[in-house]
């Protein structure tokens, strides 16, 4: 494919109109359009569009996206990008949009681990039955955790956990040193968890973290541990899991889960010790300011024929 200078950027897609607004004034040089790739783009032929944002919640686009003759960059809404690439020919380029829901994925990591190890699951089923009972919950502070993803959102979720004074062990993908210490590799998974009161897994989902946490990983951790998933469903051995926690040796707090949308009579929704939030980990009042702050960034770089930020896959900027 042709390089930046002699291919770049001049028409842009946005599913929404509330996009397309937020984008005004668009610098000199590029052209938005708005296309949900259910209908026909409004404004623009096929032949000329050279970057898409994706919509936000997940659909079947593969058949629109091939009607683009010759498209440069995907843009996605999410941190997560898997399934795009299966989407788009090899040469196209596709950005993530990490840093948007950093803040609001680690926000809701910690709401997950604070209502399971303080019992506000149950607390609320004894509010409805009208029960007052006082029970002694593990809590936070000093707990061992285990961090499985040290990226942007891996970051965040380790800087609010700091004030809760717990132990905090990190896993990437391989073994180093960074400014904040040690960094264990995946390699060692297994033999960490067996020290681990909490299992927290923000990995991306790739092939290779594809079922990371799988049944071994999940019984060398010690009864009681609780799993914590605010990445992608599949990085977690379902079955494994749910086995472990239907069991009562495990729990569980989930925002993410494979398959998804969870089964209406999967046996985790009313297994004692999980609970389900269904995929809401970036979706807050923080989501629409921030994506229309990256997405001006985004459209600035375009206009000005320079490199995007958050490229995945890199296409015409090899």
């Amino acid at each position: 494919m042709a390089d930046v200078e002699s291919r770049p950027v001049r028409v842009l897609t946005v599913p929404s109109a509330e996009l397309l607004s937020a984008l005004q004034p668009l610098p000199e040089g590029i052209r938005a359009v708005l296309w949900d790739l259910d209908g026909e783009p409004e404004g623009a032929e096929y032949s000329e569009i050279d970057a898409v944002v994706f919509p936000y919640l997940p659909g079947n686009y593969g058949a629109a996206l091939s009607r683009v003759p010759d498209l440069a960059l995907l843009q996605a809404q999410s941190t997560g990008y898997d399934g795009l690439p299966e989407l788009v020919e090899p040469g196209t380029a596709i950005a993530s949009a990490a840093g948007v829901h950093a803040a609001a994925t680690a926000e809701m990591a910690l709401t997950l681990m604070l209502a399971s190890q303080r019992g506000i699951d149950e607390a609320v089923r004894a509010q409805s039955e009208g029960r007052w009972e006082a029970i002694r919950w593990p809590g936070l502070a000093d707990r061992r955790v285990l961090l499985v993803g040290v990226g942007g959102i891996g970051n965040e979720i380790a800087a609010r956990l700091r004030p809760f004074e717990v132990e905090l062990t990190r896993v990437g993908r391989s073994a180093r040193t960074d400014e904040d210490g040690k960094v264990h590799g995946t390699d060692e998974l297994i033999d960490l968890a067996a020290g681990a009161d909490i299992l927290v897994v923000i990995t991306p989902l790739n092939g290779q973290t594809r079922h990371l946490v799988d049944a071994r990983v999940l019984a060398a951790l010690p009864d009681g541990a609780l799993v914590v998933n605010v990445a992608r469903g599949a990085v977690v051995d379902s079955e494994a899991l749910t086995k472990e926690v239907s069991s009562g040796r495990l729990r569980a707090a989930l925002d993410v889960f494979d398959p998804e949308p969870m089964p209406s009579d999967h046996p985790l929704r009313s297994a004692p010790g999980a609970i389900i939030t269904p995929h809401w980990g970036g979706n807050t009042g923080a989501f629409q300011p921030r994506i229309e702050a990256f997405l001006r960034k985004q459209v600035a770089l375009l206009a000005q024929g320079r490199e995007p930020m958050n490229l995945v896959r890199r296409g015409p900027w090899e």
